[in-house]
């Protein structure tokens, strides 16, 4: 084995601690054949970040509504959406995509005023053309989290964030100025969810030479990107700006694909945090 396959062994063993599970040998071959064109340049990386919001306008131009699937596990995982039927709670859904969690929110009759925001003027269009859009139920509009534009577009602090594979899209260098945007949104006592893309999960292993971005980070042939978190990470990201930990770790699941041959694991960090009562 070469130097390089024995310094990416050490890298990946340092990372345990972190991680839901250790790779098995071809599992570390991917991860060194993913290194062998290196990173990608950084005129590519700029564009990439230029061209963000059209990319993922294309990717829902391309897959309409049909990509992903409503996500009806929401408050099995996250029961705080439930509340007591009683109190009308505000949420803020970033990153809200096609309406996936919004609408069997909706289904389920919860006691919710839904603000729910995109970076994809398209997909913002898709939600308001959902056959159960209800405006008095609901505020859908675009945003680019990114920037400190979010609390402007509320009437006032919310009860709950959903993040719901939403952070992993944005470069790194933005991570903690989105999270601070969060708390300026939320009320105190409020709660912010989060499910994202974890550590070693079947996607990350999957890309190839040419595709990575940074430590983690990664771009998609169709020129949007993915990051990859460790619980750690995550925690020590939401921590740095306010929150408070109720609970964070890894969740997993295993995909099957008869048909293809697939039988993969997905790893996923989900997590809650407070912004803390004053």
């Amino acid at each position: 084995m070469s130097e390089l396959n024995i310094d990416l062994k050490d890298n990946i063993s340092n990372e345990v601690g972190h991680c839901l599970r250790t790779l098995d040998a071809s599992e570390v071959e991917r991860l060194h054949r993913q290194d062998l064109r290196g990173i990608v340049g950084e005129f590519q990386q700029e564009k990439l970040e230029k061209e963000a919001v059209a990319n993922w306008d294309k990717f829902y131009k391309r897959n309409e509504t049909r990509f992903f699937k409503d996500r009806h596990w929401t408050t099995r995982e996250f029961q705080e959406l439930i509340g007591d039927g009683e109190k009308t709670r505000s949420l803020l859904e970033v990153g809200c995509g096609v309406g996936n969690f919004l609408y069997p929110l909706l289904e389920e009759r919860l006691n919710l005023f839904i603000y729910a925001c995109d970076f994809s003027p398209r997909a913002v269009q898709f939600v308001k053309s959902h056959s159960l859009y209800d405006a008095s139920k609901m505020d859908v509009f675009q945003c680019d989290i990114t920037k400190d534009e979010l609390r402007g577009k509320l009437s006032g602090e919310v009860d709950i964030i959903s993040m719901i594979f939403v952070l992993s899209a944005i470069h790194p260098e933005k991570f903690k100025t989105v999270v601070s945007n969060l708390y300026e949104c939320l009320k105190p006592g409020g709660m912010v969810l989060v499910r994202d893309y974890g550590l070693y999960d079947m996607a990350m292993l999957r890309f190839g030479p040419g595709s990575k971005l940074g430590e983690r980070f990664y771009v998609r042939q169709d020129g949007t990107r993915a990051y990859y978190f460790t619980d750690t990470e995550m925690c020590l990201l939401f921590e740095e700006a306010g929150f408070v930990a109720s609970s964070v770790g890894y969740v997993s699941r295993q995909t099957v694909n008869k048909k293809e041959g697939i039988n993969a694991q997905r790893i996923f960090v989900q997590a809650k945090f407070v912004r803390p009562s004053k």
